[in-house]
């Protein structure tokens, strides 16, 4: 593994650390004041107020006049990730932190496998081959596993 790659890899896999701690973090949030909503709303507005503060710290902030210029359909990605977040703050008090986040994270896997083997929204192809699909079989088998109540 070169150390870029090493470094993304990093990089990503703290982050993925990150969506389990988030999901908790919000839902007890959403418990707490009584609407996962209201959560959200709180969650994003933090979001919007680090991603600009870094924009303008290593001086990207000029480029938001680029926005309206952009698909609209690429601002899917802001619906989807309320839904989310929505969903997962709603649904984790009552399935669990864990079963919530397994089942993202199998949607996941799911997604890239179609995305990387049809090269959409402008990934890379990776065709679908038999160990590729072999290793989404054993992650749905490891969450078949993961989830069922104790012996």
């Amino acid at each position: 593994m070169t150390p870029e790659t090493l470094k993304y890899a990093t990089l990503m896999l703290t982050a993925g650390i990150g969506v389990p701690v988030l999901a908790a973090l919000n839902a007890q949030l959403g418990g707490r004041i009584g609407s996962p909503a209201v959560a959200a709303a709180v969650m994003f507005t933090i979001a919007a107020l680090v991603a600009g503060l870094v924009a303008g710290l290593i001086g990207q902030g000029a480029r938001v006049a680029l926005i309206p210029a952009q698909p609209k359909a690429l601002f899917l990605a802001g619906l989807l990730i309320a839904f989310y977040l929505l969903s997962i703050s709603w649904v984790a008090p009552h399935f669990g932190i864990g079963n919530a986040v397994i089942f993202v994270l199998l949607g996941q896997v799911i997604a890239i496998t179609v995305i990387d083997h049809f090269a959409l929204f402008g990934a890379r192809p990776r065709p679908l081959d038999l160990m590729r699909l072999v290793g989404v079989v054993l992650m749905g088998a490891g969450i078949v596993l993961a989830i069922r109540p104790p012996s």
